[in-house]
């Protein structure tokens, strides 16, 4: 737990952290009451680096128009999966993209009405978890997450699978997480974050828990090796992992995310995916 996020631990009653399981439900339940709680004060932190309408896949700074890692995307049917307040959508919809955007949390969607409002662009708008995809199948030509859902759903195979299925032949599959690597690190900035203080093999979730044992924020640890096996179990195929390197002149710390740490070790994973 830390400062940055203590108006939702105390909203939520969070009191101590705890080195279990959590099931599907649980870490759905727990994730949609986490980002409800935390909604304005992450977009109060964080909302001018991401913008209304722009796609940045990382701290570090990584955007979609520099990266293309989507490829052209005009005409085409986009699903944005873990969108939070979905400037990755809106920008995508900006490019000519027809964007879907959706997240499991009330209060992030809240802020997505109010950015659709505020920049004229109407991305549509749904409430789903990850692992429960309410589209048909074969209805999207890509798919893109950027920090979104991924590392929050109990089993990430699933969330593959269900993927792979609204996507046609061919379609991009794109998503960056927290860089595995980072597991076995303090989640600090600073100079205590470059001791290892936990196996990388350690897959037991990360789990805040109120008075009674209720978990109110969970995220489960894969290893690189977890995520290909589980793309590839899927039926996707990967085409590239990159590890952005901290850029020259980027001063910005994002939670465990600094220059100190960025220099020395990569803190963002960015697999790029496609359905046959």
């Amino acid at each position: 737990m830390s400062d940055q996020h203590a108006s939702a631990e105390l909203a939520l009653g969070t009191t101590g952290i705890a080195k279990r399981g959590a099931d599907a439900a649980e870490s759905r339940a727990a994730n949609r009451i986490w980002w409800d709680a935390d909604a304005d004060d992450y977009h109060a932190e964080h909302g001018a680096f991401l913008g209304s309408a722009d796609f940045v896949w990382c701290p570090e700074g990584v955007r979609e128009e520099d990266a293309r890692f989507l490829g052209d995307v005009r005409d085409r049917r986009v699903l944005e999966i873990g969108c939070g307040s979905a400037p990755c959508a809106r920008w995508l919809a900006s490019r000519g993209a027809r964007a879907v955007a959706f997240d499991i949390s009330a209060g992030m969607l809240r802020h997505a009405v109010a950015a659709n409002a505020d920049t004229g662009i109407d991305v549509p708008l749904v409430q789903a978890s990850a692992d429960q995809l309410p589209f048909a199948d074969g209805s999207f030509d890509a798919a893109c997450s950027a920090f979104g859902a991924v590392p929050f759903v109990a089993d990430v195979g699933e969330v593959f699978r269900e993927v792979a299925r609204v996507l046609r032949p061919g379609a991009p599959w794109v998503f960056s997480v927290t860089h595995p690597i980072r597991w076995i690190f303090p989640d600090d900035p600073g100079p205590n974050g470059l001791t290892v203080t936990q196996s990388y093999f350690d897959r037991t979730p990360y789990v805040e828990v109120d008075d009674s044992g209720r978990a109110t924020y969970v995220e489960h640890h894969r290893t690189l090796g977890d995520y290909v096996r589980a793309l590839v179990g899927a039926g996707l195929e990967l085409v590239d992992v990159v590890e952005p390197e901290w850029p020259a002149g980027h001063t910005r710390t994002w939670g465990q995310w600094s220059p100190l740490r960025g220099r020395l070790f990569p803190g963002t994973a960015i697999l790029r995916t496609r359905k046959p």
